[in-house]
Parts: structure tokens; C-alpha cells; sequence
């Protein structure tokens, strides 16, 4: 729901990105500058924490595309903060309200009209909204509260929800034009990125930096859980670059269904090498046998 917020607040500015940003840039600008800036890497930071909360804010508005254009519009207007209407000074809410029908909730549609053609009483129209939570509440599952109409609706939100799916509120839509029952509150869940972690169906996945040297010879590393304390995974000596390893139990979990950590190796390749450690690896090379790696995809590239 739109605040004061989205006129003092320049969204765009706040992430660093232009007005048409793609949904693709503004995801991985979001995920970087979320990892950037968590408080779990400056602790007792107030003004990192602030800036995190802010980037947040950011992206929950410019991620949903119903609230960009609703965010669009209301800056394009000037940011005036009232209006004037029948000699009363409007809050900007009320403002808002009038544009948007009421607290940026849209309607499914027109209302029944009465009794009319002898219908009886009507059900009332449905209301749809978003609301956006954590990775790691669409995980474990939690409780939102949406103002609605000057009253709070508290909607559970099951765990291992997924990004987009809908949820039902049963009577808290439009009331009936003429006594019948009134309609539903569809809430869609937009679930935001982590900046570590990713949703795989029932299991969580992570990219996993290994040295040369631990996936050459072989390791027992750390690995992080979500929501958990990091857990010890080995590395087989010859591990190969982008092979998954597997810790069970450690993704989704709700119910009967027990989702898996996957976490990709992924070999670092130093960047700068001293002296010594340049000539050892050369001395290393050249004890390998005289193998072209590519041989075989030169030689398929050739086929039809």
C-alpha cells in the first residue's frame, strides 16, 4: 500500500537504477546491494540497517509492476500532499483512495445492481492485492497483517509457499449490493530473493566456493543452511566445477515433504599468483600428461 514514503522516496535513485530498468537488472542489482548491506555483516550499524530496510522498500514497490505504475503516477504528480475538495483539506491517503479505490486494493469488476431481473442477492466482488515476504518466510510460513478498509486483516501464510501463488481470504472482499454474501481477498505472495539462497522446488540451493586446491585434493568445507547454523559437507578429491553435492533434509520442509540442500561447487581461480606459487604450478603442469581437454568438443562440433 502506498505512504508518504512514495513521495519523499526516490526508489530508483535508492537502488541506483534508471526508470526502465528491467525486471532482470533490477532483480540482480536488488540481490547484490541486499547482500552488500545485511546487517548480519555490520552488526551495530544503525545507518547500514537503515539503508537495508530502504533497499527493501525499494525493490518491493519496483519488483510488483501494479505498484511501479501505481508509484509512477503518484510521483509524476508533483508530490503534492493535498488537495483541496469541497473546501476540505484531503490527506494524501484519502487522495490515493480516490485514485486507486481505496487503500490500493482493486476490485474484480462492477457490482451487482440490486435485484434487478429478479436475481436475488448478490455475492459480492472479490478484492485482490500483494503482499511481500522474506525467503525465509516462504520457507517456514508466517502471519501478514493488510490494512484494508480501515481494518486489519491478518493473512497465514503457509510454509513453503512459492513466489506467485494466490491466497484466499474468504468474506473480506466487496460487500453485496443488496444483502447477499460478500466476496473474497485474493492476495498474491511475492516472495523476495536472498542474496545467498534459492528456491528449487522443495529443496533451497547454493553457489559454494571452493579453492583450486580443495577441489583437486579434496576437502571438508563449511556450508550455510538457511535459518540454521552451517553444517560440514566433503568435498571428494577431482571434485569437478558446477558439480552439486547434496545435504539432505536441509531445504523446504512442511508436512510429509522433506525438501535438500543442493550446493554447486564452484572453483575459484586466483586472480594473482606470487612468484613462487606461479612457478610450483608450472612445475605441476608440466607433470600432467599431454592432454587437450577440448579434443573431444572440437572434434563433436565437426558432427551433425
Amino acid at each position: 500500500m502506498a505512504s508518504q514514503d512514495w513521495i519523499e522516496k526516490d526508489f530508483y535513485k535508492i537502488l541506483g537504477v534508471s526508470k526502465d530498468v528491467s525486471d532482470a537488472d533490477l532483480k540482480k542489482t536488488y540481490r547484490k546491494l541486499a547482500k552488500d548491506n545485511h546487517p548480519d555483516l555490520h552488526p551495530g550499524d544503525a545507518a547500514a540497517e537503515a539503508r537495508f530496510k530502504d533497499i527493501s522498500e525499494a525493490y518491493d514497490v519496483l519488483s510488483d509492476a501494479e505498484q511501479r505504475r501505481e508509484y509512477d503516477a503518484i510521483r509524476a504528480m508533483g508530490g503534492g500532499a493535498r488537495f483541496q475538495a469541497g473546501g476540505q483539506g484531503a490527506g494524501f491517503e484519502d487522495v490515493f483512495s480516490n485514485l486507486f479505490g481505496g487503500g490500493g486494493f482493486q476490485g474484480g469488476g462492477f457490482p451487482g445492481f440490486g435485484g434487478f431481473g429478479g436475481f436475488g442477492p448478490q455475492r459480492g466482488q472479490d478484492l485482490s492485492t500483494t503482499a511481500s515476504i522474506n525467503f525465509i518466510d516462504s520457507v517456514n510460513g508466517t502471519t501478514v497483517k493488510l490494512n484494508l478498509r480501515n481494518e486489519s486483516v491478518s493473512v497465514k501464510v503457509p510454509a513453503g509457499i512459492q513466489d506467485g501463488q494466490k491466497l484466499k481470504v474468504k468474506g473480506k472482499g466487496q460487500p453485496s449490493p443488496n444483502g447477499g454474501p460478500a466476496g473474497d481477498l485474493v492476495v498474491t505472495i511475492k516472495v523476495k530473493p536472498h542474496a545467498v539462497f534459492t528456491r528449487d522446488g522443495d529443496n533451497i540451493r547454493v553457489s559454494v566456493p571452493v579453492t583450486y586446491a580443495e577441489a583437486t585434493l579434496g576437502a571438508t568445507i563449511e556450508v550455510p543452511v538457511l535459518g540454521g547454523d552451517p553444517v560440514k559437507l566433503k568435498v571428494a578429491a577431482g571434485t569437478p566445477n558446477g558439480r552439486t553435492l547434496r545435504v539432505k533434509g536441509k531445504g523446504v520442509q512442511f508436512g510429509s515433504r522433506q525438501g535438500d540442500l543442493l550446493a554447486t561447487v564452484e572453483v575459484m581461480v586466483p586472480g594473482h599468483l606470487p612468484a613462487k606459487a606461479k612457478k610450483l604450478l608450472e612445475q605441476f603442469d608440466a607433470e600432467l600428461p599431454d592432454e587437450n581437454p577440448r579434443q573431444d568438443l572440437i572434434s563433436r562440433a565437426g558432427t551433425l
